[in-house]
Order: C-alpha cells, then sequence, then structure tokens
C-alpha cells in the first residue's frame, strides 16, 4: 500500500510541475533582455543628449556623453576644417587689403614730399594754367634779351602773372658738354640777374633737340602741376593772354595735342637740313610724314606730360623733334588740334588785329621763327601784340 502511494506521489510532479532547470533558465534569459532593454534605451537617449548640447541647447556644457563620439568627432573634425579654411581666406584678403592702403598712404606721402607751397604745417603742390618753355641755347643770349624785353613779362609782372592767371614761363636750357665751363657760368650768372631759366639734366647739342624736348616736358610736369605744357623756340612772338584764351577752349579735355599741324616731305638725302636718316620706317622714298605740329610752338595738357615723363626711357627719338612728339602721340587716343593762330605769318597778324583775332603766335614761315629776331620781334612785337589790358583781365 505504501510503495504504490510513493509511486503515485512521484509521478504527479513530472506530468503537472515544470522543471527547475527550465526556471532558471527562463528567469535568466528574461533578465538579459531586459538588461538588454534597458542599455539600449539609454544609448538612444544619451545621444539625443549629445545631439542636443552640440546644437547648443540648455544642456550644461561640461556634459560629456560616453556613447557616439567617435560620430561627433568626426563632424566636428570637419566643421573645424572649413572654419579653418575660411578664416585663412580673410586672412588673405585682409592682407590685400593692408598692402593696397599702404600703397596708397606711400603715394600721398610722395606727393606731400614734392609738393611746392606749404600752409602752415600742411604742404601743397600749387596749381597752374600753363607752363610756358622757351628753347634756348648757350649761343642765343641776344634772342632771350630780345624776348624779355617783348612779349615775356619781367620782375614783379612775372611773378604776378604766375600768381594771378598761373602761367610759369622759363627759358630751357641743359648743360655744356664740359660740366662748369665758361658756357655754363655765363647761363648761371644771367640766372642771377634774371631768375627766368629751367635748368635740365642734358647735354646741349642740335642733333639732341629730340631727347631735350622729351626732358623738358618730363621735367616740367614734376615741377609745375598745369593743364597745359607748352614748348615755343626763342625766335616766335607769343601773345600770352590770346594763348590762354585758345586753350581754354581745351580745358576740359584729358588729352589734347596742339599746334599747326603739317604732313612734309621725309627727306633722305645726307647734309640736307632736317634730314631723318631713320627715314625708311616712314614708307618708300618721297613719303611724307603723318601730321604733327610744326616745331615752332605747341603743347599738350597734363596727362600726356605724364605720359612722357612715366615712359621717357622707351620713348624713341627722330632726328626732328617735332617728328618724335608726333609719335608718341599717333599711338595714343588723342585730339589733334590744328589751331592757325599758333603760326600767324608777321605779314598779316597786324590785320588780323585790327579785325579782333589776335594772334597766339607770329612767326616767318620760310624761318621756322621771326628771320633775324634778335633785331625783328621788336618790330613784330609793336605791330602784333596784344592789349596788355587783355593779358590781365584773362580769367582762368
Amino acid at each position: 500500500m505504501s510503495s504504490k502511494h510513493k509511486i503515485c506521489v512521484g509521478e504527479k510532479p513530472s506530468r503537472n510541475l515544470p522543471n527547475k532547470t527550465w526556471i532558471v533558465f527562463l528567469w535568466i534569459v528574461s533578465f538579459c533582455a531586459g538588461m538588454l532593454f534597458t542599455n539600449r534605451m539609454k544609448i538612444v537617449s544619451e545621444g539625443r543628449l549629445a545631439r542636443k548640447n552640440w546644437g547648443g541647447d540648455s544642456i550644461e556644457q561640461d556634459y560629456k556623453p560616453k556613447y557616439g563620439i567617435a560620430s561627433i568627432r568626426s563632424n566636428t573634425s570637419v566643421e573645424v576644417s572649413e572654419i579653418y579654411q575660411s578664416i585663412k581666406k580673410l586672412d588673405k584678403k585682409i592682407l590685400n587689403l593692408k598692402t593696397k592702403v599702404d600703397s596708397l598712404t606711400m603715394k600721398n606721402q610722395s606727393m606731400l614730399n614734392d609738393s611746392s607751397l606749404e600752409t602752415g604745417n600742411v604742404s601743397t603742390k600749387r596749381k597752374y594754367f600753363m607752363v610756358i618753355g622757351i628753347n634756348t641755347a648757350f649761343s642765343s643770349r641776344k634772342r632771350r634779351e630780345s624776348v624779355r624785353a617783348t612779349w615775356m613779362p619781367q620782375g614783379e609782372k612775372r611773378k604776378r602773372l604766375e600768381d594771378e592767371i598761373g602761367v610759369v614761363i622759363r627759358f630751357i636750357i641743359g648743360h655744356s658738354a664740359r660740366p662748369g665751363g665758361i658756357l655754363d657760368k655765363s647761363i648761371e650768372e644771367e640766372e642771377k640777374r634774371y631768375g627766368d631759366f629751367m635748368r635740365l639734366d642734358h647735354i646741349e647739342a642740335y642733333l639732341a633737340l629730340s631727347a631735350k624736348t622729351k626732358m623738358y616736358f618730363a621735367t616740367a610736369v614734376e615741377k609745375w602741376d598745369a593743364d597745359f605744357y607748352i614748348k615755343v623756340d626763342d625766335d616766335v612772338h607769343v601773345n600770352i593772354g590770346a594763348l590762354t584764351k585758345t586753350l581754354l577752349s581745351h580745358v576740359n579735355k584729358p588729352r589734347v595735342y596742339i599746334g599747326c599741324m603739317k604732313s612734309g616731305p621725309v627727306l633722305t638725302e645726307k647734309g640736307v637740313k632736317y634730314r631723318e636718316p631713320e627715314f625708311w620706317k616712314f614708307g618708300d622714298v618721297g613719303n611724307n610724314y603723318f601730321r604733327h605740329a610744326r616745331g615752332p610752338i605747341y603743347g599738350i595738357s597734363k596727362e600726356l606730360a605724364m605720359y612722357i615723363s612715366k615712359n621717357q626711357d622707351i620713348l624713341h627719338k627722330y632726328a626732328n623733334e617735332d617728328v618724335s612728339l608726333g609719335t608718341w602721340m599717333i599711338g595714343l587716343e588723342v585730339e589733334h588740334v590744328n589751331d592757325r593762330s599758333l603760326c600767324c605769318g608777321t605779314p598779316v597778324c597786324e590785320w588780323k588785329n585790327l579785325i579782333g583775332h589776335t594772334c597766339a603766335a607770329t612767326l616767318d614761315w620760310a624761318c621756322s621763327g621771326i628771320c633775324n629776331s634778335q633785331e625783328r620781334i621788336r618790330d613784330v612785337h609793336k605791330r602784333c601784340s596784344e592789349d596788355e589790358n587783355d593779358l590781365w583781365q584773362v580769367i582762368v
């Protein structure tokens, strides 16, 4: 009976209750699943917190997430690299701007240093209307005296001409082949007496007139800030008031080349005056020059004088100085002004005065100036000069 009972009792649990080993196994699986789920939620939460922190919201600045750091560092490296490149570009732009500012500062300082008029502690360069350079030579003392005695004001009148009307007049001359010799000393004594010379760093020679003309314009534009620069020979008679009125009609034009335009033959024969050794550059034998201003008197505006000054080392010189100037102008955007009042003949200047057409300059065509000017220019001045009041009434 008892054995039977034991058997019955032992069989019943095996049919109705789970094995203890399975219970333990299921408990462990449930625990692991719970831990895995909890950790997963923690990763997601911390990732969101990390993104919120990098976005600059309310998370504390010293928060350091434990997970997803490699991804965050990768994005940060890209952003830092882009910022670094932007800073480099800005530094380069700042450096370029600084260089430009320094260049402009140096240019302005140079302009101040070159100024010819000082007012208090501020130095400024006086503005003039025109500079008249009278081309002369060591042997032309009598011509200079005749010019001083006729159309070129002297002493206080010349100073007044500069101050009130803005017209500067100087005789243009260089140095002899032997500096300090008797020729140079003669000019120095004349300069002490009259104070009306502009000396050039140039050796005087007839065949070097092109070089002298180039140096005159380059030197004058550096010394005087003017609207126009005129070159005239010392055997030509000039009415300064009439010349000023003529130029006033062109004062607002940037590049003006004014004179009596001509187109003469290119001379090729040896021993002939005005022969052009480089005649072959102007075409076949018998050709004419292109249009250019006659040599006795012509003028250019400031911008053209500055062009000559800046490029004087590469401007080619031909035998004739008026041809040389013409070649320098022909390739530029320049207005050529053919004004016949700059080359009135001596037989007609008097009746032109009577009808109110005062000539700006008078000469003899046969001599490219007034023939025997040291004697005849006084007679021309009596017949062809403007009224003195006309000069001082000019408003520039």
